[in-house]
């Protein structure tokens, strides 16, 4: 895929420009994500944080703690309330896009899938995907190794 990389969220208050490639897609089947995605899972594309530009527009955001204690901070559009991203306080040198807000989404394919024990029982996982029950103990993953 050609760089840079575009796109905005649904009412196109925001839009934005990643100049860097992905380090990882991975789809997350975990009750949060759920619900925040309104869906089966949420899909996260981890990039370098310096690699992300608002081009238009104004992010607002939120922070949640999970149950390990790391704090999530997620930004979204305080306008259509479209989810652009997150990042964790674990790593502040990454975010995780949501790549459905992209331009160009023909592309997509998660290779990791975590916490499959909270998936819906209809999802089949591809043959060719890493699976997790829960989030892997090594976050190599999550830095492309």
């Amino acid at each position: 895929m050609s760089q840079p990389h575009h796109g905005g969220c649904q009412c196109g208050d925001i839009r934005y420009a990643i100049t860097g490639e992905p380090i990882v897609t991975f789809a997350c089947h975990c009750t949060i994500c759920q619900s925040q995605s309104g869906s089966a899972f949420g899909l996260a594309m981890r990039f370098h944080a310096e690699d992300f530009q608002i081009s238009s527009g104004q992010l607002q955001s939120f922070t949640r703690r999970a149950e390990s204690g790391q704090v999530f901070t997620n930004s979204f559009c305080a306008n259509c309330g479209t989810r652009i991203h997150h990042h964790a306080s674990a790593n502040p040198d990454h975010l995780s896009l949501k790549p459905g807000t992209l331009d160009d989404t023909s592309w997509l394919k998660p290779t990791h899938h975590i916490f499959a024990r909270s998936a819906q029982n209809w999802f089949i996982f591809p043959e060719d995907a890493k699976v997790f029950d829960t989030a892997p103990p090594n976050n190599n993953w999550l830095n492309g190794e």
